[in-house]
Order: C-alpha cells, then structure tokens, then sequence
C-alpha cells in the first residue's frame, strides 16, 4: 500500500452532521447532494466523510461524523446542511480499491505509518470518494483514505 504526504487545498462545503449507522452514508450523499442542487449551487467535484470516531470503539449508534461535498457558489445553511470552508492541510493519504467496508486496513496503515515516522496525527480521519457505487461495481470503487498531520522537526 503505497502512502504519499501531500497538501489538499482549501475548499468550500456544504455538509451535513451525521451520527448512527455508516447504512445510512449513501442517503445523506444524495441529501447533501440534492441540497445543493436545489439551492443552485455546483458540486465542484469533493464527496467525502469524515469520521470523528470509530466503530472499532463504540457501538454503532455513537457513531459521530459527517458528510460533504464541495461547492462554489453562495446559500443561506438550512437546519439540517451546513457550509464551511476546509483549510488547506498537510495529510498522509492512500488509495483503497474496493469495498468501502473494507477500508479499516488503509486507515490502519496510515495510522501506523504516522507514528512509525514522527508524525503528529491533527485531525480525523477522511475519505474522499473518488467515484460512485451508482457508476461502478463495488470491487472497483475508489477511495482516497487522508490522515492530517504535521511534519516532524
């Protein structure tokens, strides 16, 4: 699994706060997305998650994160989408094929990886989506696993 550090560039929102079952991602994706659209904004390409904690240390039903989709344009937030910008940050990343159920391992080896190399973890984990289960089949989908961190002295 090959691991880079990389910059990702600042971008611009709309997101919504999620907590429960990862069943539910694909249904808030077209929430999130339907939003934007409805309010005349244009996804500029991002579909992501991230993951505040993880089901390795709590039950499903604590699970907290949250998902987006970058846009360019302007809307008043409603009660349930958010908007915000993301910083540009310095992140390790990897690319996983497959199965969205099984991208523990990615995330696993960026952790150790961090740590091994002196790295400080400053964020959660993120997943970019890089393509969609309502374009390819499961073996085939693409996601980019990001850690946050900065650099060691």
């Amino acid at each position: 699994m090959e691991i880079t550090e990389k910059m990702v560039e600042g971008v611009r929102v709309a997101y919504r706060e999620c907590s429960g079952s990862y069943d539910l991602i694909p249904r808030y994706i077209a929430e999130v997305a339907e939003w934007v659209i409805g309010n005349g904004l244009q996804m500029t390409g991002r579909v992501y998650g991230t993951y505040y904690n993880s089901p390795e240390d709590v039950s499903e039903d604590d699970l907290v994160y949250e998902i987006g989709v970058s846009i360019a344009g302007e809307a008043e937030p409603s009660e349930k989408i958010k908007i915000k910008n993301l910083p540009a940050q310095r992140v390790l990343a990897t690319l996983h094929e497959g199965p969205y159920t099984e991208v523990g391992p990615a995330i696993h080896s960026l952790i150790d990886y961090a740590t091994e190399n002196g790295y400080e973890i400053v964020g959660p984990i993120t997943e970019v989506y890089l393509n969609s289960p309502l374009e390819v089949d499961e073996s085939e989908l693409l996601t980019e696993v990001q850690l946050p961190v900065k650099k060691p002295d």
